[in-house]
């Protein structure tokens, strides 16, 4: 099926088509995650945050990349245990580029990676033993850690690895937080359960058990960086702004962040949280426990980076609402030459997104501000509340996919015949072999910052060199 025109009738119909490629049993399931979007709809009408169908390939990441992978490994002063064989670590090594401020090996050790090497006996036997030996061994050749996690892989949860023990025992012989994390691949059903079970672990090991650093005095305008991962340098992009508007940002993680920032954040004033997904759970904590509100803000694209400055700056005091009006007004001028510039080459142009955390939605706007339509979204692991937050960013008639297979996102690209793809890296070369632009959207393609202002203008350069690069004149897409 081709369509001449993405009417909300036409995209039904193509979901109908697609599903019939299914056994009925299929059918029915993957009906329930995919949808379009009605006028005046709360929410996306997709069910969210349910297995997937074993043997349709899925393009999730499981729990242990979720601790890892986002929420733990960026921070860059602690050393991170991949906690059983060492594919998984291997895997995890490196690939989100979270840029980080230190000299590795000395004092960071974001790009570094830690296994316990998992052999045949020690499944049989058990690891704990090994998990001493290797404690030891990393404050032995690195003294300036000031701290480790325990990253567990599957086999930890089968064979019933004690490693709390082990973090309670070594933690109190090297005077540092050891911080097990039960994060095992095979539970729950995505990478999500990985964000959850991460938080709780900041929660109890270091909040529970630790305190903030002697010396640290309070201001009234002191923030936190919840949910930015430095990809690319976002999170120094996002702090720029919210220091120049008078803010005082005392921690930031995972991206470029340490311990003492985890123990300092209980003291802030509002905690900021740009991935929702990722860090709600510890937000939600933290505003019952402490009493310190929360709020999810969104920095790509100007229009959106204007509207969180605003909300913002409306929990602070009147000097810092008029810095963010004057911080506002002062990239005007660079935001109306990055539009006009890349939006006569961009205007018109149709999008389907698909990537995990926050940005099948965040996103959005920055598209719109350069004249962009969104065709097409979706999630990865979402949950329904996320679902309920994105109505918000797209428009009637825009197709929605949870959890959607290769399969059906590449009969969707067939049909709807989108301008570019954004999506990640295991679908990105199979987009180009069918002759369409792409960007890979979980870690900016090698390039970044995407957020706040000067990250727009990078986000739109690369834009208009994955669409207008000459290179799609001499390929011919199949269909």
């Amino acid at each position: 099926m081709s369509l001449s025109e993405n009417t909300t009738v036409d995209v039904k119909n193509l979901v109908n088509e697609v599903l019939e490629a299914y056994p009925e049993k299929s059918r029915k399931r993957r009906a329930k995650h995919l949808n379009v979007l009605e006028a005046e709809a709360k929410d996306c009408g997709v069910k969210s945050n349910v297995k997937s169908i074993p043997g349709v390939m899925t393009i999730r990441g499981c729990a242990y990349a979720g601790s890892k992978g986002v929420v733990w490994g960026p921070i860059k002063d602690m050393i991170h245990i991949s906690h059983g064989p060492v594919g998984c670590g291997y895997y995890s090594w490196s690939g989100r580029r979270n840029y980080y401020i230190g000299d590795t090996g000395v004092d960071s050790w974001g790009t570094m990676h830690f296994t316990s090497d998992f052999q045949e006996k020690d499944i049989v036997f058990g690891g704990d033993k090994k998990l001493h030996k290797v404690i030891e061994e990393i404050n032995e050749l690195f003294p300036l850690v000031n701290g480790i996690s325990i990253q567990s892989e599957c086999p930890i949860g089968l064979i019933g690895d004690d490693i709390e023990a082990v973090a309670r025992a070594k933690s109190a012989e090297i005077g540092k937080p050891v911080i097990p994390v039960r994060c095992e691949g095979f539970r729950g059903v995505s990478q999500s359960l990985g964000h959850h079970i991460a938080n709780d672990a900041i929660r109890d090991w270091v909040f529970e058990k630790t305190e903030p650093k002697a010396g640290f005095v309070s201001t009234p305008y002191d923030v936190t960086i919840i949910g930015d991962y430095n990809i690319g340098g976002d999170a120094w992009s996002s702090r720029i702004l919210l220091e120049e508007i008078g803010l005082r940002v005392i921690a930031q993680w995972s991206g470029d962040g340490t311990m003492a920032e985890l123990e300092n954040t209980p003291k802030a004033k509002v905690n900021l949280i740009h991935c929702y997904r990722s860090m709600n759970y510890i937000a939600r904590h933290m505003e019952e426990k402490y009493n310190i509100p929360w709020m999810e803000y969104n920095f790509f694209g100007p229009s959106q980076i204007a509207e969180s400055l605003r909300k913002i700056a409306a929990l602070f005091d009147d000097k810092i609402k008029e810095n963010a009006e004057k911080v506002i007004a002062r990239y005007q001028p660079m935001v109306d030459a990055v539009i006009a510039k890349y939006k006569p080459r961009l205007d018109g142009k149709k999008v389907m997104i698909y990537v995990g955390g926050l940005r099948p939605r965040h996103v959005v706007d920055a598209y719109h501000d350069l004249g962009m339509e969104i065709i097409g979204t979706g999630y990865e692991f979402a949950h329904n509340d996320d679902y309920q937050r994105t109505p918000h960013y797209v428009k009637e008639g825009t197709l929605i996919y949870d959890d959607v297979t290769a399969f059906e996102l590449e009969k969707f690209v067939e049909a709807m015949r989108p301008d570019l793809v954004a999506s990640g890296i295991k679908e990105k070369y199979v987009f180009q072999k069918m002759g369409l632009p792409f960007r890979q959207m979980h870690s900016w393609d090698y390039s970044g910052p995407y957020h706040g202002y000067d990250g727009f203008a990078i986000f739109a350069r690369d834009m208009d060199l994955a669409i207008n690069n000459p290179v799609w004149g001499v390929m011919k897409a199949p269909f």
